[in-house]
């Protein structure tokens, strides 16, 4: 897939604030500072359409981005630490989970895992809670130029290991770089025939 168009649509606090639409939607969710807003930028070729920021949790609203006039990137605001009053950020939880479990046209959602550390309780805990709700998901290891290649691959099995103890099988998977512009063909390929899959079943 080529992208010959990117354009931010809008900031919703809610889901109904969303964007009126059938056309296929991929969010993009992970724990603060995992690399998200980056990884879309990556995805898109326009620098500077998701705004990247140092500071976790920076992201604070459901952000609309209309791709070549068809199917929709959204970028969410990450789940984990955030410098900001705990109310607010249960506020963006309740909002978030709201938006995964009753946006129809939610074609995948890709949960965005720092290779560099150790499977962590709140990405299972996260990618559990989307299974229970058959919420079609894929995992997106980033910053993969991070570790050796033997590296990478154990971080990854880390992962395997402990979703296969509840889980039948395995979600797709992605490594990406955005410093070595890694995984950006293959996410393309996917979010393609998932769009493709999509206007089929409508």
């Amino acid at each position: 897939m080529i992208i010959s168009s990117a354009l931010f649509v809008r900031s919703s606090t809610n889901i109904s604030q969303c964007p009126e639409t059938g056309r296929p939607e991929f969010g993009f969710i992970g724990r603060s500072n995992v690399g998200k807003s980056s990884l879309i930028n990556m995805i898109t070729g326009v620098a500077g359409l998701a705004k990247v920021s140092g500071t976790p949790g920076r992201t604070r609203t459901i952000n609309h981005f209309i791709i070549n006039d068809s199917w929709y990137i959204v970028d969410l605001p990450g789940y984990g630490y955030a410098r900001v009053p705990e109310r607010m950020r249960d506020k963006w939880i309740g909002e978030v989970r709201e938006y995964i479990l009753k946006r129809e046209n939610l074609a995948c959602l890709f949960v965005l895992l720092d290779c560099r550390h150790d499977p962590q309780d709140s990405d299972l805990r996260f990618m559990e809670f989307l299974g229970v709700n058959g919420i079609p998901f894929a995992r997106v290891f980033t910053k993969s130029d991070k570790l050796s290649a033997d590296g990478l691959r154990s971080a990854i099995s880390k992962y395997d290991s402990l979703m296969l103890e509840e889980w039948e099988s395995l979600p797709p998977t992605f490594t990406t770089s955005v410093l070595k512009r890694k995984g950006k063909e293959e996410i393309l390929s996917f979010i393609e025939e998932t769009v493709n899959n999509f206007l089929n079943s409508a």
